[in-house]
């Protein structure tokens, strides 16, 4: 999944593609560049972020989401707000990518109900501007699958198909970098709840602080993507349905390898995963 950001602010490419000629010619690039999906959102959810107002994002996100597929790419829409997902769906999107779980917007689970698009619920707690005074756990494993899993219980209780629900663990949203580890570090404890992953950890935080003091290491988000990459081959070896990313070529390189890799450990008739899409 490649990440488009038509937003002025975000972390790593705030502005780079606000414009909707500038953002087409990314997304465009992407897709030829591998990416299954194009992941196109119009409200930053960097820590410390201000909202956006529906309109605004509508005025954003539309322009791009009607050029893409129309040039026949597949595009999913980053989204906290059913109208903008309605919205997005109703042009060709497929799939809607929400970092709040159905949490910030109540009409979002009747809105995939309706639509019965594949749906991303994000493991979240709190909104950008306050979500890291809430990166408290005594066991973030087990707290993020119990959380995770009584969104599950909301969304199919208003009429969503699990078998067409994703779950991501969040990273980085109301969790410091002890906690993004462990996460990475137990996704076959996640995905034992029988849901396919989405690992969204392109450029982040955690990755800059893991990198600090390395030799080479620049500091910015933008020279995050070797350690993207390296991070996504780990995730989709243990088992992870898709990446999330900003750099999809490092990406689908790097998870190309893992395919090889436990191809090799399930030839040899060790037990392998293969996430299925819903």
């Amino acid at each position: 999944m490649g990440i488009l950001n038509v937003t002025p602010d975000s972390f790593s490419d705030g502005g780079l593609h606000a414009g909707p000629e500038q953002a087409v010619r990314r997304g465009l690039r992407m897709a030829d560049e591998g990416a299954d999906l194009v992941d196109v959102g119009g409200e930053s959810t960097r820590p410390g972020a201000e909202p956006v107002a529906v309109r605004e994002e509508l005025f954003r996100v539309m322009p791009v989401v009607r050029e893409l597929v129309g040039a026949g790419v597949r595009v999913s829409v980053d989204t906290t707000h059913a109208e903008v997902a309605r919205a997005a769906v109703e042009a060709g999107a497929c799939l809607v990518n929400d970092v709040s779980g159905g949490l910030a917007d109540p009409a979002m689970a009747d809105v995939v109900a309706e639509t019965g698009v594949p749906y991303v619920a994000t493991h979240w707690r709190a909104p950008s501007r306050e979500m890291d005074r809430h990166a408290l756990y005594r066991d973030v494993v087990g707290e993020v699958t119990s959380e995770l899993l009584r969104r599950v219980e909301h969304l199919t209780a208003a009429g969503v198909d699990p078998g067409r629900i994703v779950l991501d663990p969040g990273l980085g949203f109301s969790k410091r970098a002890t906690h993004d580890w462990e996460l990475l570090a137990h996704l076959h404890t996640l995905a034992a709840a029988g849901f396919p992953l989405l690992v969204g950890a392109s450029r982040k935080r955690f990755i800059g602080a893991a990198l600090g003091g390395c030799p080479g290491d620049e500091g910015a988000p933008q020279g995050r993507d070797a350690a993207t990459a390296a991070v996504s081959a780990l995730a989709a070896a243990a088992g992870a349905f898709c990446v999330r990313v900003h750099d999809v070529r490092s990406s689908l390189h790097a998870v190309c390898m893992a395919a090889a890799w436990t191809g090799a450990v399930e030839g040899s008739g060790e037990k392998g995963s293969a996430p299925v899409w819903p």
